[in-house]
């Protein structure tokens, strides 16, 4: 059984799905914490599924580097197999990725490598383009630029918003999470092989 930690900033719609996902018993991983870096809505679906959870609040750390050793201690205390940053507003210290790097995967709003960084949704269609997509990437040291694990394509319609857009994105990125974890935790993904 795969053992994850998944780490938010907001609403946690992706985590909810894989909290979903997980209570079929034959499903192949098990959240055993949620941690934020921020009181985040997100963690009322930990509370609802009887996940525990951690805070590890950003703005009460002098440094990235101070918030990296302390996020590390929580993670640490559950032995994680594959931490996910689903949503996570805050690039990891390197601290962090050295430790659990290519175990730490991220989901993303774009097809990367097109539209890396915090507005690949507003990014996408400032440039007018025609489509985008969500992608699944091991975190290294960079901005959305690891190994690409999963992705698809996601047109973009005329008239859409970044709400409408993000809205239809989000559940292409919800479905290619929980088929990343269920190759990771089949060996069908190795991530050794992204070290």
């Amino acid at each position: 059984m795969l053992r994850v930690v998944v780490l938010i900033s907001g609403g946690g719609s992706n985590l909810r799905a894989l909290l979903e996902a997980a209570q079929d018993a034959e499903f192949p991983a098990r959240v055993v914490a949620v941690g934020a870096d921020r009181q985040a809505d997100g963690l009322a679906h930990a509370e609802l599924f009887g996940i525990p959870s951690f805070v590890v609040p950003y703005s009460s750390f002098a440094s990235r580097e101070a918030w990296g050793e302390e996020l590390l201690n929580r993670l640490r205390e559950w032995q994680p197999d594959l931490v996910i940053l689903s949503g996570l507003m805050k690039l990891l210290p390197h601290q962090v990725v050295a430790e659990y790097s290519p175990r730490i995967i991220n989901t993303h709003p774009a097809y990367l490598p097109e539209f890396p960084g915090a507005h690949g949704v507003r990014d996408a269609l400032a440039a007018g383009a025609e489509q985008t997509g969500a992608s699944i990437i091991v975190v290294d040291d960079g901005v959305d630029e690891g190994p690409i694990l999963a992705q698809r394509r996601v047109p973009i319609e005329p008239g859409d918003t970044e709400t409408s857009l993000h809205e239809r994105i989000k559940p292409v990125e919800r479905e290619l999470l929980i088929q990343t974890v269920l190759d990771i935790a089949n060996q069908t993904i190795h991530l050794e092989e992204y070290r």
